[in-house]
């Protein structure tokens, strides 16, 4: 081998295993669509000063909108593994296109909200298919690169859609939700034709589940499974204090809301910055060390909150708490799909995601009722407990348990 080639051969082994082709058509049409997704970042707006409804109203429709994404994450990891995962993915998105293009001609308080419901069981109902498909097309080495990539390509299109909204919306919400509908079905389209059907079919075993035993196996995992989701309920419920607690914390402390956004950008550009090189070195890990890790520095740079006393102090807490998210995000994904058996990567990643959903229902009412009962300083010390005990259950949970090979 010349030199040339060994250099070649050096630098590929240390980007990690060589990902699909099918997988990068997959990425790609999720950078595309979330770059288009504008619904989500408009829609209190839309409600309000468009179609001139209430703040309560508006909090009523975005309810909505997240409780059918609860249910559309259960919901579209079923059909997944039921009905495949081209036909689920293909029909989940064009639901969602056609629903948020009836959202701009939706008329009175019922149609509005009936119509945000079903925009958020369809555009939820897409996520777990798509976890599934990586995990399918993904061999357990390369997973936790490949959903780094994933949530890296995520974050950009949020960042992204969130600005071109603001310049669309100038000119009407029927043209931005318009946009995004057409935006939705060309990806739609792109990833039914150029990512065949992954689902593997349904491996029976005898009847035997032994602890020795493949099945006997299975059902352990499962076991873990079901805990590991107990856990991401509750560092579920620690991410969405950003939007909630922390925003009322700094007005309170007579900070801005641009002020907030400023601090809270740190987060977005972290992301961006750090996610890729985070993503190949935590392939080498195993899963329980980053998610206790991440989980621990989650719940610390957020407990550091009820000590901050300025903008910056503020914005080094979401630097602590950013790095925490960047090692759990990815890892957690990989992590259930090493869980499960191929073929239930779906429902799996789906009840995974109703962990998430379930979360942000919870959240905004305990932080409220948390920040008037018993205040910040209090509320903050008691995410960093919540986050050291949600750290200790993703190491007992995944401890010893042995990695799949590819």
């Amino acid at each position: 081998m010349t030199a040339d080639a060994q250099s070649t051969a050096r630098a590929a082994t240390a980007a990690g295993p060589v990902l699909p082709g099918a997988f990068w058509w997959l990425w790609a049409a999720t950078l595309v669509n979330r770059l288009g997704g504008f619904v989500v970042v408009f829609l209190s707006l839309y409600v309000t000063l468009d179609r001139g409804g209430s703040a309560s109203f508006a909090g009523f429709v975005t309810t909505l909108y997240g409780v059918g994404g609860a249910v559309g994450s259960v919901v579209g990891g079923l059909l997944a593994d039921r009905l495949g995962r081209r036909v689920t993915l293909l029909g989940a998105q064009l639901l969602s296109a056609a629903g948020t293009g009836a959202l701009a001609f939706a008329q009175g308080r019922t149609a509005l909200a009936v119509t945000a419901c079903l925009v958020g069981l369809a555009g939820t109902a897409s996520r777990p298919v798509v976890q599934a498909v990586v995990a399918d097309l993904v061999g357990a080495r390369a997973r936790v690169r490949a959903f780094s990539l994933l949530y890296w390509a995520v974050n950009i299109g949020v960042a992204v859609s969130a600005a071109l909204a603001g310049v669309l919306s100038q000119r009407g919400y029927t043209l931005l939700f318009l946009g995004e509908a057409a935006v939705t079905v060309v990806c739609a389209l792109t990833v039914y034709l150029a990512v065949g059907e992954t689902r593997p079919d349904p491996v029976r075993h005898a009847d035997d589940a032994g602890p020795g035993t493949r099945a006997g196996a299975e059902r352990s995992n499962r076991r873990r499974f079901v805990a590991f989701v107990a856990v991401t309920f509750l560092v579920g419920l620690l991410m969405q204090e950003v939007s909630t607690a922390l925003p009322l914390t700094m007005t309170r402390a007579g900070l801005s809301a641009r002020d907030y956004g400023l601090v809270i950008s740190v987060n977005g550009l972290l992301v961006v910055a750090l996610q890729l090189p985070a993503g190949r070195i935590l392939a080498r890990f195993r899963p329980a060390g980053p998610l206790a890790v991440g989980t621990l520095l989650l719940g610390g740079g957020l407990g550091t909150t009820a000590v901050a006393a300025s903008l910056g102090t503020y914005a080094l807490t979401v630097v602590v708490w950013t790095v925490g998210e960047i090692l759990l995000a990815p890892t957690a994904m990989a992590a259930v799909a090493d869980l499960v058996p191929d073929h239930a990567h779906g429902r799996h990643q789906g009840l995974y995601s109703f962990a998430w959903s379930a979360a942000a229902c919870v959240a905004p009412a305990v932080s409220g009722y948390a920040l008037d009962a018993v205040g910040p300083t209090a509320l903050w010390g008691a995410s960093a407990t919540l986050g050291a005990l949600a750290a200790a259950g993703y190491f007992l949970v995944l401890r010893g348990r042995r990695e799949q090979d590819d």
